[in-house]
Parts: C-alpha cells; structure tokens; sequence
C-alpha cells in the first residue's frame, strides 16, 4: 500500500514537473515573438514616417538638387519661390514631385534602418556605458546619442545609397535634356552597365562623413530637448512627463535645422560627384545643352577645392535656403510620424524610453 502510494506521488510529481517545463518553454518563446514582433512594427513604423516626411517636402527636395548642381552660368534656379515657380510653368504640377517615387522608395528602407539602428545602438552604448560606470540607473548623455545616431546613419546610408545615387540623377533631369532616364530600375541598369558597380557608390565618402553630423545631431537634439523640456518643464509644456505633438514637432524642426546646417557643405559636393562619369551631365545641369564642358572631380577634397575656387565658398551653402525650409518639417514630421505609429501599433519602446 505504501509502496502504491509511493508511485502515485512520483507519478503526480513527475507531471507536475513536465507542466512546469512546458510552462517554462512556453514563457521562452513568447518574449522570441514578442520581440520579433515589435521589430517589424518599429520597421515598419519608421519606413511611415520616412514616406510621409519626404513627400510632404517633395517639391523644396527637388529645387534643392537642381540648385545644388546647377551651372553658375547658366542659371535657371534663383531662389525658392522663383525656382518653384519655374518648376511648375516648364514642367507642371508632376514636375514638382519628379524623382520622389524614386526618393520614397530609398527612404522607406533607410528610415525603417535609420530608427531601428538608433534604438539598438543606443541600448548597447547605454548598457556599456552603465558597465562602464557601475551605475545601472545612468542615462545616455548628448554626446552617446550622438554616437548612436552617428552609426544609425551609416548603416542606413550605407544600405541605401545606390538608390539614392540614382535618384540625384532622375531629380535633376529635365524635359529638355537630350537623355531620360524611365525610371529607378533603368538609371540602375545603365549606369551598372555603362560605368560599373563602383558608380552606384560615387559621393559615398561625403555622404558618410556628412551623416554623421547630421543623424547624429538629429537625433542628439531632439532627445536632448524632449528630456530638457520633460524634466525641467520651463514652459510648462509638459503634461505627465508627456509632450504635445506640436512641441514634439518643434523639437524635431529644431533638431533638423542644426543638423542640416553643419553637414550641408558635404551633401552639395555628394550631389555633384554623382554627376561624374556621367556623359550627359553637363547638360542635364544647365537644362538646354549649351554647356558640354566635363564634370570631373578625383575625389571629394578635389570636388571642395574645384567648387570653392570656381564659384566660391558660397557654393558650398548653394539650396540651404530651400533645403532648411524642406528640413524643419521633415525631420519633425519624421520624428512624429514614428512615435505615433509606433503608438498605434503598441509597441511599447519609443524614442528617449
């Protein structure tokens, strides 16, 4: 009898302890979804807020570009109103979203990359930094956010830039230049086939250099003054340690202009290496064919050197205008554009969380 009583306790035991292993395994795959999950939503979030940014400001990206690279002597872009103006009396109202099909889609993959690296180079560079430290309640100060919006560009950049490369080429073609391209896929294929592989990376040098300022700041900023803003409420702006969305837009115009303005310099020299090496560049600049003088550079502290002495230091800051007017509501628009569909989606980690 005692021995049946034995066995009936081993038995119960032993069910209880595969009910405790299920239970357990369980609990492992669940934060393995969970987690998956939230990765796609947050992708998928920040390709939203990069779609929805860019094609609100479409029109200033593209008179931008065409500022950038046009000839000193011919020109045709004098200003933001008069370059918009232009835009929509020789090519209509399509000609001021030329290229943003293209722009979109090389945003959509470098903003979901660019969001995504953010919060995971953050999370690593905080949890060194605490090690680093010993204190496991300390925060990420202005300069490590800096760092974790710098290696969120690159790689985003670094993903995307043949396309981007691309679509500096489709933005600046005009009605009257001799040689169109059809589209994403056939500016790719004909520069693959016409100029090779390493074409597809021209200008990636300043490109990264420049991001790294400019995502970096980018992301410094915004966080920096939301925290300021959340902790201090000067103003009383902030209501349950929440910020409104307009004070959230603000930061992020804030945050975009003083990224844009550092790095500027070395997005004009990116724009016009791309050009090189292409046959029908120079008269793709000047709109009408008159100039068919070689754009060459050897590299980007050439590229400095030959705009700087032909047309002076001035036209390093060629397209600021239009472009802070495009970068203060991008950047916003960008920045809340993801937190609240990241919100929407439930996803529980957010920027500055």
């Amino acid at each position: 009898m005692a021995s049946e009583d034995v066995k009936t306790e081993s038995a119960v035991t032993q069910i209880v302890n595969f009910a405790e292993e299920a239970k357990l395994s369980k609990e492992e795959i669940k934060p393995i979804q969970y987690q998956l999950l939230s990765i796609s939503k947050s992708l998928v979030a920040g390709g939203v807020a990069g779609a929805v940014s860019r094609t609100a400001v479409a029109p200033l990206e593209r008179l931008k570009i065409l500022l950038q690279v046009q000839n000193p002597h011919s020109i045709k872009y004098n200003g933001t109103i008069q370059g918009l103006k232009y835009i929509w009396r020789t090519e209509g109202f399509r000609g001021l979203f030329k290229g943003n099909g293209t722009n979109c889609a090389r945003i959509v993959p470098n903003s979901a990359v660019k969001f995504f690296s953010y919060e995971q180079a953050s999370k690593g560079i905080l949890c060194l930094y605490q090690q680093r430290t010993g204190n496991d309640d300390a925060q990420l100060t202005p300069v490590l956010r800096l760092a974790a919006g710098a290696c969120a560009g690159i790689i985003a950049m670094s993903a995307t830039y043949p396309m981007d490369m691309v679509r500096g080429r489709l933005t600046v073609q005009t009605e009257s230049s001799p040689y169109q391209y059809r589209g994403m896929c056939h500016a790719l294929s004909t520069v693959l086939r016409e100029e090779g592989f390493r074409a597809l990376y021209k200008g990636w040098l300043p490109s990264v250099i420049g991001v790294i300022p400019y995502v970096g700041l980018n992301f410094a900023v915004y966080e920096t003054l939301k925290d300021w803003l959340i902790t201090s409420n000067p103003y009383n702006l902030a209501e349950n340690k929440e910020l409104s969305v307009v004070t959230r837009l603000g930061c992020g115009a804030v945050a975009g202009t003083v990224g844009q303005t550092v790095s500027y310099p070395l997005d004009v020299i990116r724009r016009r290496m791309q050009m090189v090496g292409w046959t029908h560049a120079s008269s793709v600049v000047t709109g009408d064919g008159r100039s068919q003088a070689a754009l060459e550079y050897t590299g980007m502290v050439d590229a400095f050197r030959k705009t700087v002495r032909h047309e002076g230091f001035r036209a390093l800051y060629k397209g600021l205008v239009p472009n802070c007017v495009k970068v203060v509501p991008s950047i916003a628009i960008a920045f809340v554009t993801y937190e609240q569909m990241k919100e929407l989606m439930g996803v529980e980690i957010r920027i500055s969380d």
